[in-house]
C-alpha cells in the first residue's frame, strides 16, 4: 500500500503544489505591484468585485492567493469589508479554470511544455546574465519583455508541474480501488453522499489544494472507481474545505478581515448545503456537457460556483451590508 499509493500521492502531491507555487509567485511578481491597486479602484460594486476576482483568481490560479490578499487589505484600512463581498465571489468563479484545465487530460503534454519552459528561461539568461546574445546592454537592466518572458518560463515551468503532479497522483487510481478501506468508503457513501463531501472537506482541509483533491477525484472517475455523483459530492466538500486556509489567514486580524473570510465560509457551505439534494441533476447536467466523467466532474464544479456566486450576488447588495463598516 505505501509503494502503491501513500509513496505516488505525496510525490505527485509535492511536484503539484510546487507548479502552483511557481505560478503563483510568478504571475504574482508580473501583476503583483498592480494588483492591489486594481482591487481597490475597481471594486465599488459587488457586480465590478465579482468580475475582478474572477479575473485575478483566474489569472493567480489561486482563490487562496487572492483571499489571503483581500484580507490583508482590510486589515491595512485599504479596502472595506463591503467591498471585499464580489470579489469572494468571483475567487470560486475564477478557481474553475484550474479543474478545467485538468479535465482535458493534458498530462502527456508535461515533459514537453517543461522542456519548453526550460528553453525559454535560457534564453532569457544567456541574453541577459551571459550577455552571449546581443540584446540588451551591461549598463542597462533587463528590458521589461525580457522580463515578462522570464517570468512566463516560470509560470509554463509550474502549469507543466500541477498537470504532472496530477498525472502523478492519478496514478494510484487501480491500487485505491483494489484496497478494502476504499470499498468501505464507496459502501458508506452509497448510503449518503455525506460521506463524499465530508472526505472532500476533509482532504482538502489538510492539504490546503481543492485543486488537488479535485485532480485526484477526476482521475479515479477516469477508470470507474468513483461514480460521477459521489465525485461531484467530494467536489462540493473539497470547496467547505477550502475555506480553513482563509480562516488561518484572518486569526490576528482585525474584524473586518474575519468577515471577509466568513462571508467565504458562508458562500461555500450555503453552496454545498443548496447543490447536495440535486447533486443527481447536477450530474446528468454535467455529463450532457461533458464527454467523461473527469470532464463531467470539472463542468459541475463550474457548474455550482458560477451558480452559487450569482444566487449569492444580490446579497451583496443589501443596504445593510452596503453600509457596514468595522475595523
Amino acid at each position: 500500500m505505501f509503494e502503491t499509493i501513500v509513496l505516488p500521492v505525496l510525490y505527485g502531491f509535492a511536484v503539484f503544489i510546487l507548479g502552483m507555487k511557481l505560478m503563483e509567485m510568478a504571475l504574482h511578481r508580473i501583476a503583483g505591484p498592480r494588483l492591489s491597486g486594481l482591487l481597490e479602484r475597481s471594486t465599488d460594486t459587488p457586480l465590478r468585485g465579482l468580475a475582478v476576482g474572477t479575473v485575478t483568481t483566474a489569472f493567480l490560479q489561486s482563490s487562496t492567493a487572492v483571499t489571503v490578499i483581500s484580507i490583508g487589505l482590510v486589515n491595512a484600512g485599504l479596502l472595506t469589508f463591503p467591498r471585499t463581498l464580489g470579489i469572494v465571489l468571483g475567487t470560486n468563479i475564477g478557481t474553475c479554470l484550474t479543474t478545467e484545465l485538468i479535465g482535458l487530460n493534458l498530462g502527456r503534454l508535461a515533459m514537453p511544455l517543461l522542456a519548453a519552459s526550460l528553453g525559454l528561461w535560457l534564453f532569457t539568461a544567456l541574453a541577459c546574465e551571459a550577455r552571449l546574445l546581443p540584446l540588451t546592454r551591461a549598463d542597462r537592466p533587463m528590458p521589461e519583455w525580457l522580463r515578462l518572458l522570464r517570468g512566463a518560463s516560470v509560470v509554463l515551468a509550474g502549469f507543466a508541474m500541477l498537470i504532472g503532479g496530477i498525472t502523478i497522483m492519478q496514478s494510484i487510481g487501480p491500487a485505491v480501488q483494489a484496497s478494502g478501506l476504499f470499498s468501505w468508503f464507496l459502501e458508506r457513501a452509497a448510503e449518503s453522499l455525506l460521506w463524499g463531501v465530508a472526505a472532500g472537506m476533509t482532504l482538502t482541509a489538510i492539504v490546503h489544494s481543492s485543486a488537488a483533491v479535485i485532480g485526484m477525484t477526476m482521475g479515479l472517475a477516469a477508470i470507474g472507481a468513483l461514480p460521477p455523483a459521489l465525485g461531484i459530492a467530494i467536489v462540493l466538500g473539497s470547496n467547505v474545505g477550502t475555506c480553513f486556509t482563509a480562516l488561518l489567514a484572518s486569526v490576528g486580524g482585525s474584524r473586518a478581515g474575519q468577515l471577509v473570510a466568513w462571508s467565504h465560509v458562508l458562500l461555500n457551505v450555503g453552496g454545498a448545503a443548496l447543490f447536495l439534494p440535486f447533486t443527481g441533476e447536477l450530474a446528468a447536467v454535467s455529463g450532457w456537457m461533458a464527454a467523461g466523467p473527469a470532464g463531467q466532474i470539472a463542468r459541475a464544479q463550474t457548474i455550482f460556483n458560477i451558480a452559487s456566486s450569482l444566487l449569492a450576488l444580490p446579497l451583496c447588495y443589501l443596504p445593510a451590508l452596503r453600509r457596514l463598516t468595522v475595523r
